[in-house]
């Protein structure tokens, strides 16, 4: 019998002499961290400490696409042969507190590593696997750009979501904002290819109004001849979102170049609703955003300004020689 004791878990793990002389666990199954943070996905090998030590046993770490179809390499080791792939390149290691540890320290986290992991652990004739996910803060919109409503197929869903600092959200994501209280009676693209919709208020126009709440699905769509919004997901960000003060109201050319002359970019959807979410930004005043939408945030209802709910005011795609609007700025940080 071999007993490791850990933080929240024990494991014990019987060996019989013609049984499996390798296993391999998860202290736990989701990590939660956010965008630019670090996180360690847990990973612990349970051998037959009777067994001599295989300097050759590998240890290699995998991200499973959202559709499940796909494993992507993301780290593999064997004794001090070690190496990282792709866009993982340079920002994950084994973290190797022991000869047992097979845990995986991501840095610099992305929006795209967001998903599940497999730690796979081979040695000699056997084998053993775990999943972990990796979930990160932040907030799901929907979305559709200057061109109108279910103007997108699968892969423009994907640019679209891209372009505002965000990716296309998952199941997981979109079920969460939509216990969160999202209503929204627009289909869009989720990561995973399918189109679906969050109703918490039933109505006719919705699936019908003696229906119940939940999460309309019209399951998996051709993702090129389809054309729906999409529900994208955003992070926290490295920098500062900002109304810029200005004495007049400007034109969608006047506010780019506005905020360039504050050492800023024109803000993003995406960074609007970060800053909303995450970090209680509140202002009643309309302006413009990269896309040429505008846009306004408000945390605290009242009267004027978005007066039964917080919310992220849009205003549609206006006239962009217009000078009717304000404008929202970016200045990332390195």
């Amino acid at each position: 019998m071999w007993i490791q004791s850990m933080s929240q878990v024990r494991f014990c793990c019987c060996f019989s002499e013609n049984g499996p002389q390798l296993s391999v666990v998860a202290e736990k199954t989701k990590v939660v961290s956010r965008r630019g943070g670090n996180a360690t996905l847990p990973c612990t090998i349970l051998r037959d400490q009777t067994l001599a030590q295989n300097r050759k046993m590998r240890i290699k770490w995998t991200k499973l696409t959202s559709d499940y179809l796909k494993e992507v390499d993301v780290f593999v080791a064997m004794d001090y042969h070690k190496r990282s792939y792709g866009r993982f390149h340079g920002r994950v290691h084994l973290q190797g507190s022991s000869a047992m540890d097979a845990s995986l320290v991501i840095t610099e986290i992305t929006l795209e590593d967001y998903g599940r992991y497999k730690c796979e652990v081979i040695d000699g004739l056997e084998d053993g696997t775990a999943v972990v996910s990796l979930d990160l803060e932040g907030v799901v919109f929907p979305y559709y750009p200057r061109l109108g409503r279910y103007n997108l197929n699968f892969y423009d869903a994907e640019r679209a979501c891209h372009d505002q600092d965000a990716i296309v959200a998952s199941f997981d994501q979109l079920y969460d904002t939509w216990r969160g209280g999202m209503d929204w009676c627009n289909a869009g693209w989720l990561s995973d290819g399918t189109v679906q919709y969050p109703i918490n208020t039933p109505r006719e126009p919705c699936g019908g109004k003696n229906t119940v709440p939940g999460i309309r699905n019209y399951g998996l769509r051709d993702k090129d001849k389809n054309h729906y919004d999409v529900f994208c997901f955003t992070s926290h960000y490295k920098g500062r979102f900002y109304y810029l003060i200005q004495p007049f109201k400007l034109t969608y050319d006047e506010a780019v170049r506005a905020c360039q002359k504050d050492g800023a970019q024109i803000a993003k959807v995406g960074q609007m609703y970060a800053a909303w979410k995450l970090l209680g930004y509140d202002r009643c005043d309309a302006g413009w955003l990269e896309d040429g939408s505008v846009r306004y945030p408000i945390s605290h209802p009242r009267r004027r300004c978005s007066p039964t709910e917080a919310a992220v005011r849009f205003s549609g795609f206006p006239d962009k020689k217009h000078k009717l609007y304000g404008v929202y700025c970016f200045k990332g940080h390195n």
